[in-house]
């Protein structure tokens, strides 16, 4: 049985950022991973002053961001495909998104591309985005509702009758790998190795601002030894990050040392599994070995 794992981001550089040290550790045992990107990016602002394709961002940030993303893909040695939706961004309070764009599509039509996708694509696993998006963008919150509709529709063979025959994804999981749990025992572990480090000032600003979101996750996936492939893929979106972002690239030894985990929160599942867990195909194998 080929294990499939489908992972739903709003944007290109989302995957890097949110999950791809395990796609990468998931592809390194053999398991497929499809990567969707429900749309384009066109609205992201170029967040790196040292971009070399600046001109090209100025020109055709949405080009520039296709490309990007196939850079990632190769990396990550992953699937992925574009739903094709246009990026809503991240409007000040009062200001409307545009008009057509990926928030404002009404479900029923968006899901069909992603149902479609479901339905070929046959994944056991789907990992996206919870109910607040992560954060509130648009496109965050609307990944996180197009997902969910999508799963639940993909499985109806009343529903989306013309796009293949029903398929049942047995796991659903929500991205949980920004914690203050793993920011703080990061923290704790640089400055016992680092006590110098001008990065534990920063750590201290992010747990202050963190400390109040739970730890809702149930699935630790060690991936430590992908901690390179994830931060490759997530230079490779340079648009989008610059290369010494201390957001986002933490001394990847300390990590290890810390919290060489990416973490999950399992919602729904349809295969017996105990947690905590640490692997997100838990309970499938042998849920299909009972069948057999």
């Amino acid at each position: 049985m080929t294990l499939r794992l489908l992972a739903v981001h709003a944007h290109p550089d989302d995957e890097s950022s949110k999950g791809a040290g395990s796609y990468a550790f998931y592809r390194s045992v053999g398991a497929e991973v499809l990567v969707v990107s429900c749309t384009g990016g066109e609205m992201g602002d170029v967040q790196n002053d040292g971009l070399a394709e600046k001109a090209m961002a100025e020109r055709d940030m949405a080009g520039l961001r296709r490309i990007e993303m196939a850079r990632a893909q190769q990396i990550l040695g992953v699937q992925h495909r574009w739903l094709g939706y246009y990026d809503s961004g991240l409007p000040e309070e009062g200001e409307a998104v545009p008009a057509g764009s990926f928030s404002l599509i009404p479900l029923d039509i968006s899901a069909a591309a992603l149902v479609k996708l479901i339905r070929e694509y046959r994944p056991q696993v789907m990992v996206t985005y919870d109910e607040s998006g992560g954060y509130p963008h648009p496109d965050h919150i609307r990944t996180h509702e197009l997902a969910v509709y999508a799963l639940e529709a993909a499985a109806d063979p009343s529903r989306y009758t013309d796009l293949g025959d029903a398929w049942q994804i047995s796991k659903l999981y929500y991205d949980r790998i920004f914690s203050t749990k793993r920011t703080n025992r990061v923290y704790d572990e640089l400055v016992a190795s680092e006590p110098d480090s001008p990065l534990i000032a920063q750590f201290d600003e992010m747990r202050t601002w963190m400390r109040d979101r739970p730890y809702l996750a149930t699935t630790q996936v060690d991936v430590g030894a992908f901690f390179e492939h994830r931060d490759r893929a997530l230079r490779a979106h340079a648009s989008q990050v610059a290369p010494d972002s201390q957001f986002f690239f933490w001394p990847n030894d300390i990590q290890r040392r810390a919290w060489p985990f990416e973490d999950f929160q399992l919602v729904t599942s349809l295969v017996e599994t105990e947690l905590p867990e640490i692997d997100l195909f838990a309970g499938i194998v042998d849920d299909q070995k009972a069948d057999a």
